[in-house]
Parts: C-alpha cells; sequence; structure tokens
C-alpha cells in the first residue's frame, strides 16, 4: 500500500512525498507531557493554519518531544498544553507495524475511510498507569495538511500506524483511549518490566 493512493474526491491530496521532519525548518523544542485529568485533554481543538510560524514550531515541538520519550508512537498537541488539531507520528522500527510512512505530522487530520475493526490494547503518555482494549480500524484512509508547506496529504494506512493515527486524532477531538474501551472489564494497570 502506498501513501498517495486517491480516491475521486481527492484529487488534490496527494501522499507525503519528500516531506520529512528537517521541512519545518525549526528546531524543536521537548515540552513536558500532561496527565489527565488535565482540562485541555478534553478539549476539541481547534482547527490551525499549517503555515502559520506557531504551528510550524509546534510540529517541531511535538516530533521533538516524542523521539525522546520511549515506547513513543504518537503525540498531538493536546498532550502538550495545546488545544490544536495538531500531531505527530512514528511507527518506525516497532514490531507491529505493517505499514509505515516514516516520522510525520498532520494538521487538521480527518478519517475519511475507516473499515476490518479490531480490539487491541493501548496505552497512552497522558494516562501513565493504565492501558485498555479499543476497538479501531485496522485499515484507515486520513486526510490532513502538512505543517510549514500546507500541503494536503492522504495517508492509506493498517494496523499499528492505522490505530495510532486513530488515537492521536482522537486526542485532537478532547478523546482519550479510555473514552473507547468498552468498560471497566477493557481498562487494565500498566504492567512495569524490569
Amino acid at each position: 500500500m502506498t501513501g498517495g493512493e486517491r480516491g475521486p474526491d481527492s484529487e488534490a491530496y496527494a501522499g507525503l512525498g519528500d516531506w520529512t521532519p528537517g521541512s519545518l525548518g525549526v528546531p524543536g523544542e521537548v515540552r513536558p507531557v500532561v496527565s489527565a485529568p488535565e482540562p485541555v485533554l478534553t478539549y476539541v481543538g481547534g482547527e490551525v493554519d499549517p503555515t502559520a510560524e506557531e504551528t510550524v514550531r509546534l510540529a517541531a515541538d511535538l516530533i521533538a518531544t516524542m523521539r525522546v520519550s520511549p515506547g513513543c508512537v504518537g503525540l498531538a498537541a493536546p498532550q502538550i498544553g495545546v488545544a490544536a488539531r495538531v500531531f505527530a507520528v512514528d511507527v518506525v522500527g516497532h514490531p507491529k507495524a505493517l505499514t509505515v510512512h516514516g516520522t510525520f505530522a498532520l494538521c487538521n487530520a480527518r478519517v475519511v475511510e475507516a473499515s476490518r475493526w479490531k480490539v487491541a490494547r493501548e496505552g497512552c503518555m497522558s494516562v501513565p498507569d493504565l492501558t485498555g482494549d479499543v476497538k479501531r480500524a485496522s485499515r484507515l484512509v486520513v486526510e490532513g495538511v502538512l505543517p510549514g508547506t500546507g500541503r494536503p496529504v492522504r495517508l492509506v494506512t493498517d494496523g499499528f500506524e492505522a490505530r495510532a493515527l486513530q488515537h492521536e486524532i482522537d486526542h485532537c477531538a478532547g478523546l482519550l483511549f479510555l473514552d473507547r474501551v468498552a468498560g471497566a472489564h477493557a481498562i487494565y494497570q500498566r504492567k512495569v518490566y524490569l
């Protein structure tokens, strides 16, 4: 599967192309990650101007923070205290990842197709002590805009990367994975291995 597949209603969209975190042109700053019940995690993030300086800096900060956080495969703006529809994802090297688009950030992303629903365990840096079983699409098409360039993109993905994208899009909508679990029986204390 490629990231550049197009549907008839998405002629303006393409894949990531040659976009990399370096395309942002600014170094990211590592920022503190907020934890539930911090109110910003429940706010619906506003749309952003992908070419605005503050959006570009926010995307760079998300990538920098994600890179220094062990086991982190995605991070959304609300998790660093900003109610905005911006997030970063990087599932490179994750043993469960089949389709991998590399390290990227998206603005104003939305799910346009979702299928093949499966339940799997999720965790979150903003809910450090718990994990939960969440039903998500294992095949996904997402449209959004690349920060810095303002170029619209359409990503077709599956499996673990699809789950990561849905998790981060939820954060931008004020939802945690705990809002998606079937009930208390599907929430677990996070295991810590020495």
